[in-house]
C-alpha cells in the first residue's frame, strides 16, 4: 500500500489507518478534486485469491450498490490496480458505535434513536432481499450528525442463495450476536436472523453488556439457544417486552420487523415528519437512479463496476489473474470523444469493405459482403464510457469464421484504429510489486498507476 500523503489514482489523497481486517484495510482519504472526506477500503487480492473470498468481495460491491439508504454507509465507487481492490465510501466521522457502548450504557432516548435508524435501515435492506448477517456495534458507524450507519456487508447475502427448502445454510457472523437457529446450522431464515442480531444490538445499548456471554464458548451457545438471560432493573417495561419478543429462541414465532415498528417503546418520540423524511429520502434516490436509467438508453452506457470487472479479464473477479480466452473479442481503451471513436471505427470498417449499420447507443456492427466458410463474418463493436472521456471499446466476433475474424482484426481493424487507441487490452508490460511502488515518490506512483496494464483503472462513478 502506499504511504500516507501519496495520491491515489490521481483522486485521493490517502491520510491516516482507520483499521484493519485480514484482507483489508481501511484508510482515510480526501478526493482533491472537491476536497471530500472519504473512507477507502483497500483489499489485497493475492488473500483474497488465495483463500476463495471472490465471491464475497462480488457480493459486497452489489449489494452497497443495491442497498442506498440514508442509514447505510453509501460506496462512492470501485477501483482496482492489479494486486488492489478499492472501495471509495462514505466516511462516518463519529466512528463506531462500539466505541460509545464501551463507556458505558447510552441513555434511552438516544438507544432508541440509534435502534430506530438500525430497524429502518435493515427493513429496507430485508425489502431489497439483503440479509446482512453480522449486525453488531462494531459494523454500525455514525456521522457527524451521530446518525446510525450500517457498514460491513462482506457476510451479506441475497435471498437467492437459499436452497430448496427456503433457508439459508451459511454459519456466519461474531457468535454473541448470532441467533440459535443459525448455530444449529440446521437451515434459517436470514431476515429472523438479522431480527435476533437487533436485539442483541438493543439489549447492549441499554445493557452497556452483552445479554450472553461466558467464557466457554459452547456454554454461551447454550445460553443463546435458549435466549437464558435477564434485563437489568433500569430497563423500562415496554423495552424488555420488545427485547423478549425479538430474542425469542423460537424463529417462527420472532417477531417481525414491522410488529418491531409497530410496538409502543419503538413508536415513542417518533413524529409524523421524521417518518416521511426517510421515506422521501429513499424514494427520492430511487426515483432518481429510474430516471437515470432511462435516459442512459439513448446515449452510450456507463460501465459499473461490475461490468468492467467483467469486460477487463484481467479484473474479472470470478476469474483473478486466469487468462480467459480471446480468440473471439478483443477490447481496447481510448481517451478519444465517443463520436471520433465511432467516426474512426466506421471509416476503418468501409476501407476494409464491410458493411456498417449502427443497432444501440454505442453499439455498431460490421458485415462481410461475401459468404465465408461458416457463412456471413459479422463483428460487433460496442462503446462504454468508463469515467468521463475514457472509453472501453469491445470489439468481438458474433457471426461467422474465427480465423477470418482474426486475420481483420490483426491485418486490418488495429493498424486502422491505431490514432485512436491507448492501449489493448491483451498488451503486457513489466510487471512492478506493490512493495516497489511503495518506494518510490508519489509523482511517480501516479505514474505508474496511468501505465496501461500494468495498474488498470476500473472505476464506477455511482449516482
Amino acid at each position: 500500500m502506499a504511504n500516507k500523503g501519496s495520491i491515489l489514482m490521481e483522486r485521493y489523497e490517502l491520510g491516516r489507518l482507520l483499521g484493519q481486517g485480514t484482507f483489508a484495510k481501511v484508510y482515510y482519504a480526501r478526493n482533491i478534486r472537491n476536497g471530500q472526506s472519504v473512507a477507502i477500503k483497500v483489499i489485497d487480492k493475492e488473500k483474497v485469491l488465495r483463500v476463495g473470498l471472490v465471491n464475497q468481495i462480488k457480493r459486497e460491491i452489489s449489494v452497497m450498490r443495491l442497498v442506498r439508504h440514508p442509514n447505510i454507509v453509501h460506496l462512492y465507487e470501485v477501483m482496482a490496480t492489479k494486486t488492489k481492490i478499492y472501495f471509495v465510501m462514505e466516511y462516518a466521522k463519529g466512528g463506531e458505535l462500539f466505541n460509545q457502548v464501551a463507556k458505558g450504557r447510552l441513555k434511552e432516548d438516544v438507544a432508541r434513536k440509534y435502534f430506530q435508524q438500525l430497524i429502518n435501515a435493515v427493513d429496507f435492506c430485508h425489502s431489497r432481499g439483503v440479509y446482512h448477517r453480522d449486525l453488531k456495534p462494531e459494523n454500525l458507524l455514525l456521522d457527524d450528525d451521530e446518525n446510525l450507519k450500517i457498514s460491513d456487508f462482506g457476510l451479506s447475502v441475497f435471498v437467492e442463495p437459499k436452497r430448496q427448502d427456503g433457508l439459508l445454510h451459511t454459519m456466519c457472523g461474531t457468535p454473541a450476536y448470532v441467533a440459535p437457529e443459525v448455530i444449529n446450522r440446521k437451515g434459517y431464515d436470514g431476515a429472523k436472523a438479522d431480527i435476533w442480531s437487533c436485539g442483541v444490538v438493543l439489549f447492549v445499548l441499554l445493557a452497556g453488556y452483552l445479554p450472553f456471554q461466558d467464557s466457554n464458548l459452547m456454554e454461551m451457545y447454550r445460553k443463546i439457544g435458549k435466549a437464558e438471560f435477564r434485563c437489568p432493573s433500569w430497563f423500562p417495561p415496554e423495552a424488555r417486552r420488545l427485547l423478549s419478543k425479538m430474542l425469542d429462541p423460537n424463529p417462527s414465532t420472532r417477531i417481525s420487523l414491522a410488529k418491531i415498528r409497530g410496538s409502543t417503546w419503538f413508536r415513542r418520540g417518533i413524529s409524523i415528519s421524521s417518518k416521511s423524511t426517510v421515506v422521501d429520502e429513499v424514494s427520492t434516490d430511487l426515483a432518481s437512479a429510474n430516471t437515470e436509467e432511462k435516459q442512459e438508453v439513448a446515449r452510450i452506457p456507463n460501465l459499473n463496476a461490475f461490468d468492467i470487472i467483467s469486460l477487463y479479464a484481467k479484473f474479472d473477479l470470478s476469474k483473478l489473474f486466469e487468462e480467459p480466452c480471446l480468440k473471439k473479442e478483443a477490447k481496447f481503451t481510448s481517451w478519444k470523444p465517443a463520436s471520433v471513436i465511432i467516426s474512426k471505427l466506421e471509416d476503418t470498417a468501409k476501407r476494409l469493405k464491410l458493411k456498417v449499420s449502427k443497432r444501440d447507443a454505442g453499439l455498431l456492427r460490421f458485415e462481410g459482403i461475401k459468404e465465408g466458410r461458416k457463412g456471413i463474418l459479422a463483428i460487433d463493436a460496442e462503446i462504454f464510457e468508463v469515467i468521463e472521456a475514457f472509453h472501453l471499446v469491445e470489439v468481438k466476433k458474433s457471426d461467422g469464421d474465427t480465423l477470418e475474424y482474426q486475420e481483420i482484426l490483426n491485418e486490418g481493424l488495429r493498424p486502422g484504429l491505431q490514432d485512436i487507441v491507448w492501449t489493448w487490452q491483451e498488451e503486457k508490460q513489466p510487471q512492478q510489486s506493490e512493495d516497489q511502488l511503495d518506494e518510490q515518490p508519489n509523482d511517480q506512483l501516479q505514474q505508474q498507476q496511468l501505465q496501461p496494464q500494468q495498474h488498470l483503472i476500473q472505476q464506477e462513478q455511482l449516482p
